[in-house]
């Protein structure tokens, strides 16, 4: 999952530096730079607070933050990824269509994640 993550974060910080165009995000509907840089830091922020959530379930960093609170945000961004699987698998484009099959995996991931007791396996 977290490499999956770091692939995603990548790929925003491609569209970011221009490398990858805009318009091929977020349902081809931002229309100009500063949108862009809105959404895609929003995107990038969300992205890396998932990074650290998962390190603080698998006990690789300690956490400020409670695993039962750990938990609450996990099943947020379930159903966060679940919603946008629906939105991606309705896009117009077929990039966008493609990234269900990954948010879709996310799901799936989280899902085995959250079904885990709270210590990982030693």
């Amino acid at each position: 999952m977290l490499g999956l993550l770091v692939a995603v974060i990548i790929f925003h910080l491609c569209i970011i530096l221009k490398f990858i165009p805009y318009d091929i995000a977020w349902g081809g509907n931002l229309t100009n730079d500063n949108e862009m840089y809105v959404f895609e830091i929003i995107s990038v922020f969300i992205n890396l607070l998932l990074c650290y959530v998962l390190l603080i379930k698998g006990e690789f960093v300690k956490g400020l933050i409670p695993l039962k609170i750990v938990d609450i945000f996990l099943w947020l961004f379930l159903v966060l990824f679940g919603l946008n699987t629906v939105g991606n698998a309705f896009a117009e484009t077929t990039f966008e269509k493609f990234f269900s099959i990954i948010t879709l995996l996310f799901v799936f991931l989280l899902w085995i994640i959250l079904r885990e007791k709270d210590s990982p396996k030693k």
